[in-house]
């Protein structure tokens, strides 16, 4: 049998880091992610559609989103499973229950790990958050998968070693470890939550199918997932996104006037298209006034840039300055021989203090 499995898709998504226009346009960028999913379930010849959950979002979403996947999952020609995520909990609010769904539309609505024959000798087995939050781990409990032939799971969770590799907001929503699928008698779990793609033996996170924010740069969370008697499970990655975001680095080191700083910026920029984040780094002239936030003007062809600061060092040489004879040079002297202040700390009182001593207003250290 050949699954076409998605997840993370977000739809109604806030990205609060975009201009209005710009965010208008992402949203709707998902949306033709979804028609793109869809389109290629049918070019692979799939006998299934299956989502990992956070198809949308809950606290966002529209009448007008609810309206579209009835639509599109209802006009689908093959089976529709959709697994809700913390994002798209089932609830009575939510699009699963208040939408109408066609016979071939199935919605898990249990936080436990419930049965569907996909075929002779292939069971899916599914389960749904019913909360936002502080949904236990669906292998908890005890489960196992019961019966003779191959077994096959669809939720949204935490594999546990994953989460030092993804972002500082990722909570452990319904944790597990990869060992617990194949004791559970599991072949394979397709599993949403994690933005970035991973294919282990016995485990699938899909991954944004369009990434939603700077460090989602996967492009190919689609999985084409032929599944044979044996339970051998192979997959195929394939790109549906419809945005191209970058995440760049603009290093000012050596930069002496604001006017050298537009030039890199236009420079690493030049041709893309698409959405970027450009994080600033490199060591200061002191002579340098770095205006961020006019860096985006200068971004070339992209829709938006986001520009951030990085790790900034002001390029004051304190080894000369603690030799001055002059007030800069004892308060230098001062600041590096206190013990009490730490490195960050000190680095920061130093900037500063000599900043103002230079007759600058722009005090703030990056």
């Amino acid at each position: 049998m050949r699954l076409l499995v998605f997840a993370d898709l977000h739809l109604d998504a806030l990205f609060s880091w975009a201009r209005a226009d710009v965010a208008r346009e992402r949203r709707q960028n998902l949306r033709d992610t979804l028609d793109n999913i869809i389109r290629l379930a049918g070019e692979v010849k799939a006998d299934a559609l299956l989502c990992g959950g956070d198809l949308y979002e809950h606290s966002r979403f529209t009448l007008d989103t609810q309206a579209l996947l009835q639509k599109r999952f209802n006009d689908c020609p093959i089976p529709v499973f959709l697994a809700p995520g913390n994002h798209d909990w089932y609830g009575p609010d939510s699009i699963y229950l208040r939408a109408g769904w066609a016979p071939h539309v199935t919605v898990f609505t249990e936080p436990r790990l419930r049965r569907h024959q996909l075929a002779d000798g292939l069971t899916l087995w599914g389960a749904a958050h019913c909360a936002p939050a502080n949904t236990p781990g669906f292998f908890d409990t005890g489960f196992r998968a019961d019966g003779g032939g191959v077994h096959l799971a669809l939720f949204h969770g935490a594999e546990m070693s994953y989460l030092v590799d993804e972002s500082s907001d990722k909570a452990p929503h319904a944790p597990f470890r990869l060992r617990q699928i194949a004791d559970a008698g599991l072949h394979h779990a397709f599993v949403g939550h994690f933005h970035r793609r991973r294919d282990v033996p016995g485990l699938s996170y899909p991954g944004n199918p369009d990434p939603i924010s700077f460090g989602d740069l996967d492009r190919q969370g689609a999985v084409v997932a032929d599944v044979d008697g044996a339970g051998r499970v192979t997959i195929e990655r394939r790109n549906v996104a419809v945005s191209t975001i970058f995440d760049l680095t603009l290093d000012v080191t050596d930069c002496v006037t604001f006017q050298e700083v537009r030039d890199r910026m236009a420079a690493l920029t030049a041709g893309l298209q698409g959405y970027a984040r450009v994080t600033v780094t490199g060591e200061v002239s002191p002579g340098l006034d770095l205006h961020l936030d006019e860096l985006a003007a200068v971004a070339g062809g992209l829709r938006q840039a986001v520009v951030q600061a990085g790790t900034l060092r002001a390029g004051y040489d304190l080894e000369v300055l603690r030799t001055d004879p002059t007030v800069r040079g004892e308060f230098v002297r001062m600041v590096v021989a206190d013990p009490a202040l730490a490195d960050d700390e000190r680095r920061r009182i130093l900037v500063t203090g000599l900043r103002a001593l230079d007759g600058r207003t722009d005090l703030e250290v990056v």
